[in-house]
Parts: C-alpha cells; sequence; structure tokens
C-alpha cells in the first residue's frame, strides 16, 4: 500500500516553510517519514539515541522538541532523566547540566 504523498511529518514545513525548501524536505520526507519509520529499530529506541546523541553533542536547542517526542514514543520522564544523568559521566557534566535544564523546562511546563 503506497503511502500517501501529503501525509506524514510536517515538522520541517511548520519551522521553515517556503524559507528553507530543502531543509523541510530533508526533514519531513527522508528524516521522519524514512529514517525514523525503518523496522529495525522501534522510535522509542530512536528516541533514546537521540536525545543521547544530542546530549552528548550539546545540541541542547533541538532537545526541546525531542526529549516530548521521546515521551510520545513511550520514553518515560524518570527514564529521560537517567539517560541524561548517565550521559554527564561519559559527555561531560555542562552537556548534562544543559539536557537536564531543558528537561526541566520540557516536563515542567505542563505540570
Amino acid at each position: 500500500m503506497a503511502k500517501d504523498p501529503h501525509a506524514g511529518w510536517t515538522g520541517g514545513q511548520n519551522a521553515f516553510g517556503d524559507f528553507a525548501p530543502g531543509m523541510v524536505h530533508y526533514t519531513d520526507k527522508v528524516l521522519f517519514d524514512e529514517v525514523w519509520e525503518r523496522a529495525d529499530l522501534s522510535k522509542r529506541d530512536r528516541s533514546l539515541i537521540t536525545v543521547a546523541a544530542l546530549t552528548a553533542t550539546g545540541k541542547a536547542d533541538q532537545l526541546t522538541f525531542h526529549l516530548d517526542y521521546a515521551r510520545q514514543n513511550g520514553v518515560t520522564e524518570e527514564e529521560l532523566k537517567e539517560v541524561i544523568l548517565h550521559l554527564a559521566f561519559y559527555t561531560g557534566w555542562p552537556n548534562g547540566m544543559s539536557a537536564m535544564t531543558v528537561a526541566k523546562k520540557v516536563f515542567t511546563k505542563e505540570n
């Protein structure tokens, strides 16, 4: 069954609209509609890997989205906090502190 070409991820479109069509295409059609949909890893596992990579590389801006997305993919807030704590020892305390600051903002804005 073919996938509806108008269905799927729209995060890139929502973020950039017509400003950066290449970024929209690769974000929506390749990264989220193809890579994230591959069967060999669950979305939950992909979320954990992504949070780990973003924490390790200090990409706090992208963590806001991915921490929330990880929760949608079945990762609990407690698991995410534990992942960040664990990563702080392997990727540097400042990266862990930055990631935990983002997590606190994401997790407490809804409470």
